[in-house]
């Protein structure tokens, strides 16, 4: 694992602290969840703004097709996928 130093604002640190507090883990493990998060966040936006395809966003995610799809949901955002291509697919795996 490597080692980064960032310059904080005393807003972002109290943040921190505080749901590192709520969360009973220590500030580096927030903070490295909250880095995921925004990343799942800004490629989901990305996905949504049309910039990506399903199966980019899957890949940059590290997630499957069907794992990307279920997190969208999770998101109310809909998936491209129509229902009758999904059976063709799942068709596909018999």
């Amino acid at each position: 694992m490597s080692v980064i130093s960032l310059r904080l604002k005393d807003r972002e640190l109290k943040r921190l602290a505080e749901l590192s507090k709520l969360t009973q883990k220590d500030k580096s493990m927030v903070a490295r969840e909250l880095m995921e998060y925004g990343w799942e966040f800004m490629m989901i936006r990305t996905y949504k703004e049309g910039k990506l395809s399903l199966s980019t966003l899957a890949s940059r995610l590290d997630m499957s097709v069907s794992e990307t799809i279920d997190l969208l949901s999770e998101f109310n955002i809909q998936s491209p996928i129509e229902y009758a291509d999904y059976l063709k697919g799942f068709e596909g795996f018999k």
